[in-house]
């Protein structure tokens, strides 16, 4: 079984309109080991757009890696600077995402077609920053289906392009006919993919990304490969994290949800002082009590009254008090 002390042993997937600096910080406080990943982040957006509304976190969040999202190695090099002068533990590209916007761009899963270029780009980054440089991939896009395209994709962007770090979204991508939606769930998971190029090459860090929706699928995952990454189960119920730490990572007890929740509320009063309002807040809370009586109660209590009173974190409390009847 791989190093309990392996960076990316567990990791948060980057996820749009989720993984925002205020998921980031909750997560953080439901697990200390978690390595957490923002959105995606266009070169464009940062070497032509507002740098601080795109990078800002909080110290809190380390290890917090920044995914940038773009096919120019140039502007990526400049990017992955920006970012690791943000103090950006890690830099990932995103060579996956199946969006017509993204494809427009000629980024995303697109680029499994080519490479080469991946590999440029890697290597412009590696040359630019002194931490970390990933690739999150599929293993294949449109009429790619056998293991041997994957391994040629994996061995051009590590000997080439000097990646030693490979998020494997263990589905491949259709570029047409399906929805972003649809490339999560309708392409069947191919896990061996992952653990056949974890054997082949094992100094590769490789971590599997794709239909981990509890922690007993986690740990038959990290008896072969280095890590996971969970993207919809962590925001669908939230306080699963909770758990992570000591099923992962060996601590003696679970993290207590109502101390994560205090430390939140915290954060989320110095948040509202700065003018961020409450429905932002509350949106990665709703899930913190998935499947405790009164989460329900808890729920609708936080999206009806954080609309009304966009200004006033006693919302969070009020809404805390209801689980507790």
């Amino acid at each position: 079984m791989p190093a309990r002390t392996n960076p990316w042993r567990f990791c948060i997937a980057p996820m749009l309109d989720w993984t925002d600096r205020h998921y980031r910080f909750l997560a953080r406080q439901l697990s200390r080991h978690a390595r957490l990943y923002t959105e995606m982040v266009t070169t464009g957006a940062l070497l032509h757009g507002d740098v601080e509304r795109h990078l800002r976190f909080d110290p809190a969040e380390h290890p917090v890696a920044l995914q940038l999202g773009g096919s120019d190695p140039a502007a990526l090099a400049e990017a992955a600077r920006i970012g690791a002068e943000w103090g950006y533990d890690e830099i990932n590209l995103n060579v996956g995402c199946p969006s017509d916007r993204v494809q427009n761009g000629a980024f995303g899963a697109c680029l499994m077609a080519t490479p080469e270029r991946v590999a440029d780009c890697v290597a412009a980054m590696r040359e630019a920053v002194n931490v970390p440089v990933t690739v999150k991939n599929r293993i294949g896009i449109d009429h790619q289906e056998t293991y041997e395209e994957f391994r040629e994709f994996v061995d051009i962007v590590a000997d080439r392009g000097g990646c030693e770090v490979f998020i494997v979204h263990a589905r491949k991508a259709w570029l047409s006919g399906l929805s972003p939606k649809q490339n999560r769930e309708v392409p069947p998971l191919r896990p061996e993919f992952a653990r056949r190029i974890k054997a082949e090459r094992p100094e590769l860090t490789v971590v599997l990304n794709g239909g981990l929706a509890d922690i007993p699928s986690m740990q038959a995952v990290l008896e072969d490969l280095d890590g996971v990454m969970v993207g919809r189960a962590a925001y669908q119920d939230v306080g699963m994290l909770a758990g992570i730490d000591a099923a992962l990572f060996g601590e003696r007890e679970t993290t207590d949800r109502a101390e994560a929740l205090r430390r939140y509320r915290d954060y989320a009063a110095g948040r509202v002082a700065e003018g961020v309002r409450l429905p932002t807040l509350i949106k990665p809370l709703l899930t913190l009590f998935q499947g405790r009586p009164g989460a329900r109660a808890w729920r609708r209590h936080l999206s009806e009254q954080a609309a009304k009173r966009p200004g006033d974190v006693t919302v969070i409390d009020e809404a805390a008090e209801l689980l507790r009847r």
